[in-house]
């Protein structure tokens, strides 16, 4: 017979699968977009007549935690923890591998509680990074470190993301509020050594300060993931069936991508931009805006609400072939944005002309 702990522990961990798999739903609807875009539309490029490349031999190719990639793109993080999301990552994983970009799951917490390995992904994407991921919250308990430990172990990983989102869990119907002693756990992971430590938002960015904060205590990367695509605070207050009222004013709370972007950046010491970087998610809608975030700056840029549409559109069933067309053309637009400024390269095209509102950078 089961104890009442055990019994108790059960329902919390069959109750977070069952949020994991609202969250999937809930991210696929519109409505939980955010209602302002991530700015960066206010970005143009001086358009190149006379290119003097073939648009076929643009190269895109970047080195990322140990792997060459094919471009400076990532699947970002959505989810984990339950047998649908298991299928999904499966898919993720296998077309990340085809079109050699990197690949970031979404929390481990649930599956790690339930028993659960996600081992099969390494074997499915043996040649590019995959990258862990913990909240903070869980992070900073006694076992965190344990956990992070379990969670680099069983994807093999390249790098552990431990993501930030106090807006999330504010508004979250089960959500965690203190969010004391996170900063030093961080601080600990990263000095325990285990596996590049990467920290990110989920929609709300990250300020120029604390990706400074962040970057003294030694970690690899910070992700900015700002407000413009999918809205956490939208998704847990459509969770909620009580007065949402308390929280209508912050469902549109967070930093632009683009904004949080340019601070980052600009604030990023210069002795540390070889060896820490910089990761751009948030709204980003295509290979346009992903080349974008790059001029401004950004080492690599991570999508995951349109890789998430294109992997389920029409269909609960996970489609390969949607996604990997999608990836393919992600990839395209990347090379046509160089294309376009004259530019063979990513050195090179940084170095071409912008405008931001008009004004030249």
């Amino acid at each position: 017979m089961t104890s009442d702990r055990e019994q108790i522990l059960t329902g919390q961990k069959t109750a977070a699968a069952s949020r994991k798999d609202a969250h999937i739903d809930l991210a696929l609807d519109p409505a939980t977009k955010s209602a302002s875009d991530n700015g960066f539309d206010r970005l143009r490029f001086e358009h190149c007549a006379l290119p003097e490349i073939a648009l076929s031999a643009i190269d895109l190719s970047v080195e990322f935690l140990g792997k060459q990639l094919a471009a400076p793109m990532m699947i970002g993080a959505m989810t984990g923890g339950t047998m649908r999301a298991e299928a999904i990552n499966r898919a993720l994983a296998a077309v990340a591998q085809e079109h050699k970009i990197a690949f970031a799951v979404g929390s481990q917490r649930a599956a790690l509680e339930l028993g659960k390995t996600a081992s099969d992904l390494r074997a499915i994407a043996p040649d590019i990074p995959i990258i862990g991921n913990l909240g903070g919250i869980q992070l900073a308990r006694s076992d965190g470190i344990d956990l992070a430990k379990a969670a680099i172990d069983d994807l093999q990983a390249n790098a552990i993301a431990i993501h930030l989102n106090p807006l999330q869990e504010a508004v979250q119907p089960e959500g965690e509020h203190d969010w004391r002693g996170v900063r030093d756990a961080i601080a600990a992971l990263v000095k325990a050594d285990m596996a590049p430590v990467i920290v990110k938002e989920v929609g709300a960015g990250i300020s120029a300060s604390l990706a400074s904060d962040l970057f003294a205590c030694g970690v690899a990367a910070v992700d900015v993931a700002g407000f413009g695509g999918t809205n956490w605070a939208r998704i847990e207050a459509a969770r909620r069936d009580d007065d949402i009222t308390p929280f209508a004013p912050f469902l549109d709370w967070g930093i632009p991508t683009l904004d949080c972007l340019m601070a980052v950046t600009k604030s990023r010491p210069k002795r540390l931009r070889q060896a820490q970087l910089i990761i751009a998610s948030g709204g980003l809608r295509h290979g346009l805006d992903a080349m974008r975030a790059y001029w401004l700056g950004a080492d690599m840029t991570s999508l995951a609400g349109p890789m998430l549409k294109r992997l389920l559109d029409d269909d609960k069933t996970p489609s390969l072939d949607q996604l990997g067309q999608f990836a393919a053309q992600l990839k395209q637009q990347m090379a046509l944005t160089l294309f376009l400024t004259g530019a063979p390269n990513l050195a090179e095209f940084r170095r071409k002309p912008a405008w931001l509102d008009g004004q030249a950078l």
